[in-house]
């Protein structure tokens, strides 16, 4: 089976809500293991992370979680499917680059997924819509203990899970949450925020993790330290400052609404007008874009719109999804004409934003 034909369609997986999903987006924790007695994958020799390699796969795949789920070495996938893994959060752009001697496991629904080999042996992550870091981190500790039963992990009594990282030791947990803040951009209290953050340990990175800019307004909010707590303490630390800033988003949203409606109305309406109106949008353009369009829907300020049909125009929008949806490889410059005639497409019905009466 060829990976499309495997991935949820876009439609659907926008579909899916959670808590909270006017802020927060997703809910992710990600488990990083190594076999013990076995060279770390930066280390090993190519015919190493083979046998390795072939060790794990299929007992990942006989797991009950991974029931009919995809199994595939990085080696036998095109560039343009390694990319739309990253796009959807599966796998890291790290692990894009790999090839023989690499794989990943995704279950049915890619909520879990795998990554074979890449700074570990073993890179495993539960991923669900809104705000659910306890429901996401019993889904992956089910799926960890079930795993360690097949597979003897490199474990020491004191310093805990080895990992090829030091910021990974211990429990080797990495809890996140991805967030939509414009309310906080657009009141330039976002960086306040961050610093806060980062100030309680945490770590603040953009769309796509470490060294990314923050696209679309989207923020990645996640724990920095795995040594010295328990994974119980450190979910509960993230979520507790996770609340806080939903807090401050849906404040900060209030203060726009009360104090800078022209403002507000004005920087969603020229975003609308954008989108609607324009014959060449790059990427970056439209994913800003779109994502003040979102706090309209999220504020009642469009008809005929909806959250499922903007995240299906956020995820086309990108560039292995919009070529996958076109169904050619492109440029850049043909990729922003293409993705304008795919918004304006879907755009056209909706006749602008709803401003209430006042």
């Amino acid at each position: 089976m060829e990976l499309l034909e495997f991935l949820t369609p876009a439609g659907e997986l926008s579909a899916q809500e959670g808590p909270e999903d006017h802020v927060v987006l997703s809910s992710r924790v990600r488990l990083a293991r190594n076999l013990a007695d076995v060279t770390f994958p930066g280390r090993a020799k190519k015919a190493n992370r083979v046998e390795t390699c072939e060790l794990i796969l299929p007992r990942v795949s006989a797991t009950s979680a991974m029931r009919g789920g995809y199994s595939v070495p990085m080696g036998d996938l095109k560039a343009l499917d390694k990319q739309l893994l990253v796009e959807r959060h599966l796998i890291s752009r790290e692990h894009a680059a790999k090839g023989t001697g690499s794989a990943i496991v995704l279950n049915k629904g890619e909520t879990l997924s795998v990554m074979v080999n890449e700074e570990d042996h073993l890179r495993m992550q539960a991923l669900l819509p809104g705000m659910q870091i306890k429901q996401v981190w019993q889904k992956i500790d089910r799926f960890d203990t079930s795993l360690e039963k097949k597979l003897e992990y490199a474990f020491d009594a004191n310093l805990g899970y080895l990992t090829a990282c030091p910021t990974n030791l211990g429990t080797g947990i990495r809890v996140s949450a991805m967030l939509h803040l414009p309310g906080l951009v657009l009141i330039d209290q976002v960086n306040q925020i961050i610093q806060a953050v980062t100030k309680l340990g945490h770590a603040v990175r953009g769309l796509y993790g470490e060294g990314t800019e923050a696209l679309g307004h989207i923020f990645q909010v996640s724990n920095q330290m795995t040594l010295g707590e328990s994974e119980g303490e450190i979910i509960q630390r993230i979520h507790k400052v996770v609340m806080q800033i939903i807090e401050h988003e849906e404040n900060a949203r209030q203060t726009l609404l009360k104090g800078r409606r022209k403002e507000l109305y004005n920087h969603i309406g020229r975003a609308y007008g954008v989108l609607a109106h324009a014959h060449i949008v790059d990427s970056k353009h439209s994913m800003n874009q779109l994502s003040l369009m979102r706090l309209g829907v999220k504020l009642g300020l469009f008809e005929k719109l909806d959250t499922p049909m903007l995240g299906k125009l956020f995820l086309l929008s990108q560039p292995a999804h919009l070529q996958q949806f076109v169904g050619k490889k492109m440029t850049g410059e043909e990729r922003d004409i293409h993705r304008s005639d795919l918004l304006r497409g879907h755009l056209s019905k909706v006749k602008g934003l709803n401003i209430p009466n006042s």
